[in-house]
């Protein structure tokens, strides 16, 4: 009896197959056996079990329109990576041989240059040969930006098989944020992503290929293929292969589902992420178009991209449900459920003419995700017993920053009257002073100097206002296109020579212009710039929720987490420690797979911790959709008790996640790159630094009073109206201001 029933699946596009299907079954067949893939000696597959799984139907179905000898070259490709996935399989993880498994991927890297400019050597087995001469018959046609991009991707999804079989050595099953986004590279959807450009002959412009939307279509997309593949593959590769790496046993063991109920959990995870697609196309690709201005063909070539997406999510389904490889009940024989030419009306906005998808369009990221009604009295929520391993120490000049903060706050402007919103302010000094960021600042840097200290908390506290600006004068009034220009603006305010800075026209402005100074000055260029993205990743994420605040919808719980560390500035806070220990660590250690789990399991417990103490603040008294108890309780259908709890939950398995990258990871990583005293040191002492992050978060989540019921049926910041001109650029003209015709100084006064 199989493990569970296949749940019902949101299929949104009608498969179709490309009439070149047997052309393209009988010339892999050939090539495999060129290849050395169908070596007896070898044991893995022999031309019986090739011809069971039918890689040439997978590739008929997920590239209809390609032409013959495409489709050729892309069945080829994926007979080579099914089969690199079964040799390394039987090889190493059968045999837990990690130093082997390192030894063998390492080889792999010749085989796959950007810019080839000799031989890679000998290949030493089917898998080398394949690679090579695959490679070559690719990436030719193609520009280093796409090189690029291919090349990244067939090393993640090679690579990172190393964190699989150290997952089976350890017995240790993943936790469902680390699994998605290491699912994405070892399960090899984006390098899937970047075989359908070449299929369909359109590249993704290098202008739009790293931003929001195009990274969005790529996960989403990544996503709903790799945990589809979970659910046909679970029988095989849990019950006969011993993987710990499959969606449905990550629900079982952090749920504590039944197996059925965790594949229904996946199959509606799939469901969001294929909305979250759908949701992208519509309303941030036009965006996107037009901010970059791209021309016709590059607009296009994306959408041909997305067709060619779209199909792919189709055409792996149908394949699923009948190659010999899954949990399908099928054979290659069975009749084919999809028919070969469209039936039907096809393409983005038609989903709902087909019946069928009816559960798909009412599960999660559908309809119910744009029902929520805002400002619902939810009541008090207790917080949950709260995993912390680490003790909060509290920086000695604490009162001194307390005070300066206020002080610092007002000759900002931060307590005065909004423009354009008479007698109303986002803050009143009673706000500032209950929500005391000096706490956590101290507690985060514990060691710092005064002067640091205050520096980190004006940071703190500008942060905060500006997050509490943003929906009070854009959220309210729907005014995107406003939000928009004040953001753009925000990028003259930090001057990477150190220039002078246009006038500030509020009090967001006049802190940044402040702060950039302070703490950009005795950066190199370098580092300002990295320091200016983080900043800039935070504030552009703002308008991520104000979209999502104007369409009322529920954002997708993976897209959620992702976003979540740029709202809450877990970047900006993180580079200051990065550029601090620049100078003793090489730069590319902090983009390893390792360090950035590291900092992101950090990100993610800080940001959660946030997510409990301000539920009631967020949901009940703003309005807010973007709290991840919300998310949960959306997505499972659960009650707020319920959703807190897997909330708490995930934020103890990031913590342990954590701890386990510093006792098991680290190690290997300073091994492995040849790290100095110097560099181990600065590294030891960046892992130090989050664990004072994480405990002075917590610790100023628990003392501050902006979650407090006393804060929040405290009457709105009223001011005085101010007759006269608002609006940006008119600050100076308001009786009363302290003249700022100047600029803002270069350097610290």
């Amino acid at each position: 009896m199989p493990p569970f029933e296949l749940p019902d699946f949101y299929v949104p596009y009608p498969a179709r197959l490309n009439p070149h299907v047997q052309t393209a079954r009988e010339h892999t067949r050939a090539w495999a056996h060129d290849m050395g893939i169908l070596d007896d000696e070898l044991g893995i597959w022999d031309e019986a079990r090739l011809e069971a799984m039918d890689y040439g139907l997978l590739c008929a179905y997920t590239h209809p329109d390609a032409p013959a000898a495409e489709l050729d070259l892309i069945t080829d490709w994926y007979v080579w990576v099914f089969f690199f996935d079964d040799h390394f399989l039987e090889t190493f993880k059968r045999s837990g041989d990690l130093a082997g498994a390192r030894e063998y991927l390492d080889r792999l890297a010749a085989f796959m240059p950007v810019h080839p400019t000799g031989s890679p050597g000998e290949p030493r087995n089917p898998v080398e040969r394949g690679l090579a001469d695959l490679w070559g018959r690719t990436v030719p046609a193609r520009s280093d930006g796409w090189r690029a991009r291919f090349a990244e991707s067939t090393r993640n999804l090679l690579d990172e098989s190393l964190w699989e079989l150290a997952n089976i050595n350890e017995g240790r099953v993943a936790n469902p944020i680390e699994y998605v986004e290491m699912r994405r590279k070892v399960g090899g959807a984006p390098w899937s992503a970047n075989l359908v450009e070449h299929a369909a002959g359109a590249e993704v412009p290098d202008a739009v290929a790293a931003s929001r939307p195009m990274r969005v279509l790529r996960d989403t997309f990544s996503d709903a293929v790799h945990l589809r593949n979970d659910l046909f593959s679970y029988e095989r590769e849990v019950g006969d292969e011993g993987e710990l790496s499959n969606g449905v046993l990550v629900f079982e063991r952090f749920l504590g589902y039944e197996t059925q109920q965790a594949a229904d959990a996946v199959n509606d995870l799939i469901t969001s992420r294929l909305h979250q697609f759908e949701n992208t196309v519509l309303t941030e690709l036009p965006v996107l178009f037009e901010e970059h201005g791209l021309d016709l063909r590059s607009r296009l070539d994306v959408l041909a991209y997305v067709k060619g997406l779209q199909d792919w999510q189709s055409g792996g389904h149908e394949w699923h449900l009948r190659s010999s490889r899954y949990m399908n009940g099928a054979t290659r024989d069975s009749p084919v459920a999809a028919p070969a030419l469209l039936g039907g009306p096809t393409g983005l906005g038609v989903a709902a003419s087909r019946i069928r998808l009816a559960p798909g369009l009412t599960g999660p990221g559908g309809i119910r995700s744009h029902t929520h009604v805002p400002l619902r009295k939810v009541g008090p929520m207790p917080l949950p017993e709260i995993y912390m391993p680490y003790t909060a120490r509290m920086n000695p000049h604490m009162d001194r920053s307390r005070r300066n903060a206020v002080e610092w706050a007002r000759e900002m402007g931060m307590f005065e009257q909004l423009p354009g919103f008479p007698g109303l302010a986002v803050w009143t000094e009673h706000k500032l002073v209950s929500y005391d960021f000096a706490v956590c600042a101290g507690a985060i840097a514990p060691d710092a100097t005064g002067p640091e200290l205050d520096v980190s908390t004006f940071w703190l506290t500008w942060g905060t206002y500006a997050d509490d600006y943003v929906p009070v004068v854009f959220g309210a009034r729907r005014d995107l296109a406003g939000a928009k220009l004040f953001d753009a603006r925000l990028a003259a305010f930090m001057p990477l020579d150190l220039s002078a800075v246009p006038p500030p026209a509020n009090p967001v402005e006049r802190g940044l212009a402040d702060l950039w100074v302070r703490t950009a000055t005795p950066m190199s260029r370098d580092a300002r710039a990295t320091f200016r993205r983080a900043v800039r990743d935070m504030t552009d994420s703002w308008l991520w929720e104000l979209a999502n605040q104007a369409q009322n919808r529920v954002p997708d719980p993976v897209d959620y987490i992702e976003m979540r560390r740029r709202t809450f500035g877990s970047d900006l806070t993180m580079s200051l420690s990065r550029l601090a220990h620049g100078r003793s660590v090489p730069p590319g250690i902090y983009r390893t797979r390792t360090m950035r789990a590291l900092d992101d399991s950090a990100a993610d417990y800080a940001c959660l911790v946030n997510d409990l103490c301000s539920y009631r603040k967020e949901v009940e008294f703003e309005g807010e959709l973007h709290n991840c108890v919300l998310v949960v309780q959306d997505f499972l259908g659960c009650d707020r008790r319920r959703a807190a709890d897997i909330v708490n939950d995930l934020m103890t398995s990031r913590m342990r996640q954590f701890q386990h990258i510093v006792a098991t990871e680290l190690p290997v990583l300073y091994d492995e790159h040849d790290l100095d005293s110097a560099a181990r040191a600065a590294l030891d002492g960046h892992v130090r630094e989050l664990q004072d992050w994480m405990a002075g978060v917590l610790l100023w989540h628990l003392r501050t009073r902006r979650y407090d019921d006393s804060e929040l049926h405290h009457p709105p910041a009223r001011v005085r109206p101010v007759i006269g001109p608002s609006g940006l650029g008119t600050a100076l003209a308001r009786p009363g201001s302290r003249p700022r015709a100047e600029a803002v100084p270069a350097r610290p006064r």
